[in-house]
């Protein structure tokens, strides 16, 4: 008897709990002044403890119990929004946030969003865009790249320039998307300066491991950036004039709340102010000299609402860079001249068009047609004409490479405990590994040749599935990524596991661990020194193998008082058929095929990473430590032996720290700190003869990379001053970068140090302090 009373009393527990009507509450949450959708903004039902994130387009749905249900909609810099009500049937609430005016409003979204301990991602840090506007930089130019090489785990290149290191990584390594598309040339001026008008921008985020299964094709990290929408409910604009470049963003609307536009431009104008100055100099002496040195970006967005179901968006950007010189010296006495001429032009074209579709209100697809390309034009020539006799000698190069792509991914929230994402897609690459143009005009014979390497074609394809769930205190997010690539009769397949977990050990403090294997089947040569675009994109082929890693990372995250989010992180990354030019070898040499410049080898990198950063408050910003070890190994460089990667630096540390004295007043400052890159050096010269009887010097280089720079550390200062005027607002940023003028090593190299006559390695520093002043105005 007891039994089936016991029996009848747990049919009863099931059934109600699993019988209990359940409905959906489903939306938008956007700005509530210009309608831009919010990307991972927080919905949280606080009866019964259940929340929900926006996705990438502002989407959210979340599934409750039929009843009352109090809701809060939150989002960082924004005040919450609360809504109780009645939950009777399935529910379309869109949530319109408003800008935060006060610190209480601050800290009550911090109480309402979710924690760095309580979110499963781990390796993911997000960026404000008014955080990366403040960060004082070289000359007063706002760099996301550059911001993101203060967080722990990343590594600049050389000094000034915008190189992305992550985790032991290579600048291809990293996949960056500008609306969905991959960049593959993030630098204008050589590296100085990124391609992203950070006017154009409302999102950054960087995740360095742990990679969720929607991510692949990398092995090192995934930089993502989201450009503006426009505001759909009134016109503004806003730009800023600097020393070095200026930028001007328009955006408003076609028809209120269902379509806006945005559009941005940027443009240096050192070609402007000095080629007037230059010629004019060069005409005084006889000469002339014709110089062209400038970039530009322009990025455009449009989108429509249709309804709520369905909206599309169409984006673009468009940048470029020239360096050109065109040098004639003329004769007094004569018709007499010689001319050189050389020029190198490098851009990016990206296109998307991306359809928004919510099936419904659980389900939620997203279609993304994308073309990209990128070009690399180089030319050099000679011109004589002495004593009636003319000739004349042309070389050009070019290279590049072509996307054309497409893909969809769907979002569906059955529940709360479930966060299921899943997708395909295909990219079809061109490469044009290079093709060289000679072309001669002499008294005696003219020539013309092209040597063309022959282009590449393939298909990259990828599915994934994920899902986000889960289990009490256990929280994971699980997937798969699947993909393949065809190339001539090659085809490559993987299969890559990914999950992350999180268990929260009490309210406070939680536990992290992720795995993650990757495959990258695109490949860039480069030297390893400055990002040139001299560097070429080709593909894995039936010689070349796909590059390949798996990572795993173990870590802790906390939040102290409300606002210090803390967090803890070890990893370990192995990598296989890493690339590298064989020693001795560069494009330079186009006659030679380029699978035989290069080979294959392997990478380890491992260290610990420690984070707190406060994003709340009067004062902002972040301390960041990395210790790291980064090691790289081939067969025919350094007779085989492992050896430090470049950019391996033992220690990093940096400090980022914004205050708010007043409306008016902000201060802001960065300090890092960093060990010397590892470099060879030339450890003995001798003298001997060639074969033709002349003293021929040789030089013998040590161990690969077994030297250190000295270290590296700077501090950086900016101060900006805003004032509220009736057609809008403006501000002046007088920043200083290397204050207290400390000579960073650029690169050596092996001198002479006349007073023992001996030779001696010197340092070379490039940039001292560097005082900035810029206007900025918004209207």
């Amino acid at each position: 008897m007891k039994l089936k009373i016991s029996l009848i009393l747990l049919f009863l527990t099931f059934n109600t709990t699993f019988s209990q009507e359940k409905y959906t509450i489903s939306g938008y949450i956007q700005d509530a002044k210009t309608a831009e959708r919010l990307i991972l903004a927080t919905i949280f039902e606080t009866n019964k403890s259940k929340g929900a994130t926006s996705n990438t387009y502002g989407f959210y749905s979340l599934t409750l119990a039929k009843g009352e249900v109090n809701l809060y909609a939150s989002f960082v810099g924004y005040q919450a929004k609360n809504l109780v009500f009645e939950l009777k049937k399935d529910t379309i609430i869109n949530f319109n946030l408003k800008p935060s005016l006060s610190l209480d409003e601050v800290i009550l979204v911090a109480r309402k969003t979710p924690k760095i301990e309580q979110r499963t991602q781990m390796s993911r840090i997000s960026v404000p865009i008014s955080a990366i506007e403040k960060i004082p930089t070289i000359l007063g130019e706002n760099d996301v790249l550059k911001t993101l090489q203060l967080l722990p785990g990343v590594q600049g290149g050389t000094e000034g320039m915008n190189g992305v290191y992550v985790r032991g990584g290579s600048p291809d390594q990293n996949l960056v998307i500008l609306d969905g598309v991959p960049v593959y040339n993030v630098s204008h001026l050589l590296g100085f300066l990124s391609v992203f008008n950070t006017d154009a921008i409302k999102g950054v985020s960087l995740t360095k491991g742990g990679f969720p299964a929607r991510y692949g094709g990398r092995l090192s990290s995934v930089i993502e950036i989201n450009m503006k929408e426009g505001n759909k409910k009134e016109f503004h604009g806003e730009g800023a004039i600097g020393l070095l470049s200026s930028r001007l963003t328009l955006e408003g609307p076609i028809v209120k709340d269902k379509s806006s536009f945005m559009i941005s431009g940027r443009r240096n104008y050192f070609d402007i102010i000095a080629k007037p100055i230059i010629k004019k100099a060069s005409k005084d002496s006889g000469d002339d000299l014709d110089l062209s040195t400038y970039f530009y970006d322009l990025n455009a967005k449009v989108n429509h609402k249709f309804n709520e179901k369905h909206s599309i968006y169409l984006s673009a950007y468009l940048g470029s860079d020239v360096f050109k010189n065109d040098f004639k010296e003329n004769d007094f006495d004569s018709d007499d001249f010689y001319r050189t001429k050389a020029g190198i032009d490098w851009g990016n074209v990206i296109t998307a068009m991306r359809w928004n579709y919510k099936i419904n209100n659980k389900l939620f697809a997203n279609t993304t047609l994308t073309y990209s390309k990128f070009n690399f034009d180089f030319e050099v020539g000679e011109e004589v004409f002495y004593e009636g006799e003319h000739n004349k000698f042309e070389a050009k190069y070019k290279s590049g490479i072509y996307d054309i792509a497409g893909k969809v991914d769907f979002d569906y929230i059955p529940n709360p405990n479930h966060h299921i994402r899943f997708g395909f897609g295909n990219t079809y690459h061109t490469y044009n590994p290079g093709a060289l143009a000679l072309k001669g005009d002499f008294d005696e014979e003219d020539f013309e040749t092209l040597n063309n390497q022959k282009k590449e074609y393939s298909n990259e394809y990828f599915g994934y599935l994920e899902d986000e769930l889960q289990f009490g205190k256990l929280k994971a997010n699980i997937g798969l990524h699947a993909s393949g690539f065809t190339i001539g009769n090659k085809t490559y397949n993987s299969l890559q596991p990914r999950i992350g977990l999180r268990y929260l050990v009490n309210k406070k403090w939680s536990l992290k661990a992720s795995y993650a294997s990757m495959a990258q089947y695109i490949n860039l040569l480069t030297n390893e020194s400055i990002g040139l675009p001299t560097d070429l994109w080709v593909p894995s082929t039936e010689r070349i193998k796909p590059q390949t890693s798996w990572q795993a990372a173990f870590g802790v995250a906390t939040t102290f008082k409300n606002e210090l989010e803390f967090s803890i992180e070890g990893y370990y990354k192995k990598m296989d058929n890493v690339i590298s030019y064989k020693e001795g070898a560069s494009f330079f040499n186009v006659e030679e095929n380029w699978e035989d410049k290069i080979t294959q080898g392997t990478g380890t990198a491992y260290g610990l990473e420690v984070l707190l950063q406060k994003k709340r408050g009067k004062t902002t910003g972040w301390i960041g430590y990395t210790l790291a070890w980064n090691n790289r190994q081939f067969d025919e460089i350094n007779s085989g032996k492992e050896y430090p990667f470049k950019f391996d630096r033992r220690h990093d540390f940096e400090m980022v720290a914004i205050h708010k004295f007043s409306d008016r007043l902000h201060l802001s400052g960065t300090w890092v700190y960093s060990t010397g890159n590892a470099i060879s050096l030339t450890e003995a010269t001798y003298t001997s003869f060639d074969q033709n009887g002349n003293l021929d010097p040789i030089s013998i280089v040590g161990t690969k990379n077994s030297y250190r720079m000295p270290s590296y550390h700077r501090l950086d200062v900016g101060l900006e001053f805003l004032k509220k005027k009736k057609w809008g607002e403006r501000a002046w940023i007088i920043g200083v970068y290397n204050a207290y003028m400390r000579s960073n090593p650029f690169y050596v190299y092996l001198g002479e140090n006349f007073d023992t006559n001996k030779k001696q390695y010197k340092q070379v520093s490039l940039i001292p302090l560097v005082p900035s002043v810029s206007y900025r105005f918004k209207f």
